[in-house]
């Protein structure tokens, strides 16, 4: 009787030993995670002073690279692990998280408020001028000038992919032919920003009155007896001819997202509404839209993001000239 007493009062001991805390493995972890950021810094130290670029450096990058990301994350782990299990899982999803977060704050957030810093003063940040940069951007003629066509892009550009693309897909899953319907649609999507362009390029192309129009438009006016028109240097209109290319390659991205939302709208929902007295309009706009909403914000601000980032299409249509 007296030893099982003494048995059940060393239990508590025993346990709180072994409550997932693991000394030896702690230290061994340790040890390993500083061999590898040493092993780390010398091969940085290494690509660093090689003159040339051969494969053996390539090589030595890759393998320093993944190889030295995985085993840090693979001894954090460990580390982690030897850690009791109260901290283990106070800390363990940090781990996970923090590398990416940490990537973002190195490379986006710090360069973000070293450049705002730095807006404040001249060209080679010798001398505090205080706001005359942002003075002097937004009363430059070529500045406001882009500002009014990224605000055209971004506004007609993408309402437009996202109300196209909204239309196309409720009318094509009401069709027979959907799957016929979405690919034509869809196709533009596999074509480049340069290639597009191109092919745009010679239906907008323009030659003087009497001379043979190559251009798909000019050649249609001129056949109704009109005259052809310069579609790429008629200022401001040229901005919306380019922002319809962006239109007919991005409409089969926002279709084809919006055309799953809606397959995932419950039948019965619809129905209920219909045996309700609503009509196909109110259905739509009070039930189907408010259901997909977080699709269309989503399709939304992807549109918006790519609209914002096109380079190549005026590059090559016009070459940032004509207003532009």
């Amino acid at each position: 009787m007296i030893q099982q007493t003494q048995e059940v009062e060393k239990r508590p001991v025993s346990s709180a030993r072994s409550d997932g805390w693991n000394p030896g493995q702690f230290v061994i972890a340790l040890v390993g995670l500083a061999v590898v950021f040493v092993l780390l810094w010398l091969g940085f130290l290494y690509l660093r002073g090689t003159k040339t670029a051969s494969v053996l450096n390539a090589i030595v990058a890759i393998v320093w690279g993944v190889g030295g990301v995985a085993a840090v994350f693979g001894i954090t782990n460990a580390l982690i692990e030897a850690l009791p299990t109260t901290w283990r899982n106070r800390i363990l999803p940090f781990l996970f998280f923090m590398p990416g977060v940490s990537i973002l704050f190195l490379f986006l957030t710090i360069p973000t408020l070293i450049t705002l810093y730095q807006s404040f003063f001249n060209n080679d940040t010798t001398q505090f001028v205080g706001l005359d940069n942002y003075v002097a951007t937004f009363t430059d003629r070529s500045m406001l000038e882009s500002f009014r066509n990224n605000l055209i892009w971004l506004f007609a550009g993408t309402a437009s992919c996202v109300i196209l693309g909204l239309l196309i897909a409720v009318l094509a899953d009401r069709s027979a032919f959907e799957t016929v319907a979405k690919a034509i649609i869809f196709v533009p999507m596999a074509i480049s920003l340069v290639g597009s362009s191109v092919i745009w390029r010679f239906i907008y192309a323009y030659a003087p009155v009497g001379q043979p129009q190559i251009g798909v438009l000019n050649a249609i006016l001129t056949s109704l007896g009109g005259e052809p028109q310069s579609w790429l240097t008629l200022q401001p209109w040229n901005n919306l001819f380019l922002v319809l290319v962006m239109i007919w390659g991005s409409t089969g991205f926002c279709m084809v997202l919006l055309s799953s939302a809606l397959k995932g709208v419950p039948a019965d929902i619809i129905e209920a509404a219909q045996v309700d007295g609503a009509t196909e309009i109110q259905a739509f706009f009070q039930i189907i839209i408010p259901y997909i909403q977080g699709t269309i914000l989503t399709v939304t601000t992807t549109t918006a993001i790519g609209t914002l980032k096109i380079f190549d299409q005026v590059f090559v249509m016009t070459g940032g000239q004509y207003g532009t």
